[in-house]
């Protein structure tokens, strides 16, 4: 703005000198008619005139575009139109908390809280409430609410990396061969298992209880009577996949439950992996490692860095082998019947081995089949 006027004025300037050239500046023969500086003029006849906005409507059209609600004493709901309201009082009063988590700055605690907030007090009713949702202030509520009216398309990468959820590393190929992979998950006094085949069809899930796991100083005798006791019941299959937790060693509070299922972990590889791998390097091993996290990710449970319970997923998952021309997989009618009461919200803790065995067993077929995509 500031270089405009000052371009307007020096040519202003300059043409009220005769005989000097300049935009404005007609031939020697004749006055210099009085210009305006909201007019563009003909230099060759003098007469054509062009009106071009002012300055205060090229001031108007520059604070129109700014951001809106910069200042923080400004209502939140006068800066929206009626329906841009509704849709952002839509998201924020329905979305899952993992669908709160793709809109911007609200990744991690903040959109746990808005789930929580609208839980204990009802739904938002304005856009001014929202700021009353802790960690959201005026500026950030200004943010958020801009990225559910304008959200940005991430275009996702569909060829997945084998190494980003298997470990070790194996040759694609051998798991596109497989007939079948067992899924395995151990809890705290349990572990489950998902035998399920390339045709998406389950053929065996349960889970074992394990009466020594935690008990004590982990003796380790003990420990390996109720691996032991699970591999004897355990099918058979091309693949072993071992879900691997997402424990940091880092929190010291958690310390006990990390050593609990790293010993778990460590007995599962080395009694179904008698094999010397490092002998012959033609032969792919048996057991891998699935990350927790890659599975949370692919049926989105993750809040932030936890995960959430995924009793709903399963129990859609047995819904739409019944309902569902082409399902996601396939269930016999001996497992839907047993657990068809399974898995329900108002208890969470039960079966939640045989839920993340499930899952990863789904979540193995559906990544191994983007990564070769």
């Amino acid at each position: 703005m500031w270089l405009a006027r000052q371009f307007l004025s020096s040519v202003v300037q300059r043409s009220q000198y005769a005989g000097q050239s300049g935009l404005f500046h007609r031939p020697r023969h004749g006055c210099l008619p009085k210009l305006e500086p909201r007019y563009l003029q003909c230099t060759s006849c003098w007469q054509s005139r062009v009106p071009v906005a002012g300055f205060e409507t090229l001031n108007a059209s520059i604070t129109s575009t700014s951001e809106p609600c910069d200042e923080a004493n400004r209502s939140l709901d006068a800066c929206y139109t009626s329906q841009q309201k509704k849709t952002i009082l839509q998201m924020l009063n329905n979305a899952s908390p993992s669908e709160l988590a793709g809109v911007k700055l609200l990744r991690g605690r903040k959109s746990v809280n808005i789930v929580e907030y609208r839980t204990k007090n009802g739904p938002f009713k304005t856009l001014e409430s929202v700021v009353n949702v802790p960690l959201l202030k005026h500026k950030s509520a200004v943010t958020v609410f801009n990225s559910i009216l304008n959200p940005v398309k991430r275009e996702r990468n569909v060829r997945i990396q084998l190494a980003k959820f298997i470990r070790p590393e194996v040759d694609r190929s051998w798991l596109e061969e497989a007939n079948a992979i067992v899924s395995i998950v151990c809890g705290t006094n349990k572990i489950a298992w998902a035998h399920v085949d390339r045709e998406m069809m389950v053929l065996d899930w349960q889970e074992l209880e394990c009466p020594h796991f935690l008990k004590g100083t982990y003796l380790a005798s003990a420990y390996l009577n109720d691996v032991s006791a699970v591999l004897r019941v355990l099918p058979s299959a091309n693949f072993y996949i071992i879900e691997k937790s997402s424990i940091s060693v880092q929190n010291t509070a958690l310390f006990p439950i990390m050593a609990h299922m790293r010993t778990v972990e460590a007995m599962l590889f080395s009694l179904l992996e008698p094999r010397n791998l490092a002998q012959d390097s033609n032969i792919p091993p048996k057991v891998l490692n699935m990350m927790r996290t890659a599975v949370g990710r692919h049926f989105e449970l993750m809040v932030g860095d936890s995960r959430t319970s995924g009793a709903r997923a399963v129990r859609k998952l047995m819904s739409d082998s019944v309902t569902k021309e082409l399902p996601r997989i396939n269930f016999p009618p001996n497992l839907l019947m047993k657990y068809r009461n399974a898995f329900q919200m108002n208890s969470k803790s039960e079966g939640e081995e045989l839920c993340n065995a499930l899952l990863q067993a789904v979540a193995f077929y559906e990544l191994l089949s983007k990564s070769s995509a």
